[in-house]
């Protein structure tokens, strides 16, 4: 019996290896050069150690906490959705960005270490305590 979809072929066929081709790559070719090209700029090494300490941020809370204006903030963190190494999400005017569960262990491990050897470092310390006064926080959310 034939399979009857709606909407348009070619959107769907899209989104299908749209999804299956950012998996694969996401999944299968992050590398050492990829992550620590993104760890080499300071604004980016910034963002990647609060998602890593804290979870889920919105990009509102990361301009304040790094003191960085928005399209600055959101042109690094496209670069790094880019690359896989984080996911966002949109939720009425917030756009919540989060490290990807996909990361390899490896990239993840870099990250965490990284988090936990700076805590008390300047800047990553400055940005830690800027965040906890961002007004107009949005609320907190579980993500699975």
């Amino acid at each position: 019996m034939p399979v009857h979809r709606t909407g348009n072929p070619r959107l769907q066929l899209y989104s299908t290896v749209r999804i299956f081709v950012q998996t694969y790559i996401y999944e299968t070719y992050m590398t050492a050069d990829d992550l620590f090209r993104a760890l080499a700029d300071p604004t980016r090494l910034r963002c990647l150690l609060l998602l890593a300490s804290q979870g889920e941020l919105c990009v509102c809370e990361l301009t304040h906490a790094l003191a960085v204006i928005q399209p600055k903030i959101s042109r690094h963190l496209a670069m790094l959705r880019e690359l896989g190494i984080v996911l966002d999400r949109r939720e009425g005017l917030w756009i919540h960005y989060r490290l990807n569960p996909k990361l390899p262990a490896w990239a993840r491990e870099i990250l965490n270490t990284t988090a936990r050897a700076n805590a008390n470092a300047e800047p990553y310390a400055r940005d830690r305590e800027r965040l906890k006064g961002t007004p107009n926080r949005p609320p907190v959310r579980c993500v699975s």
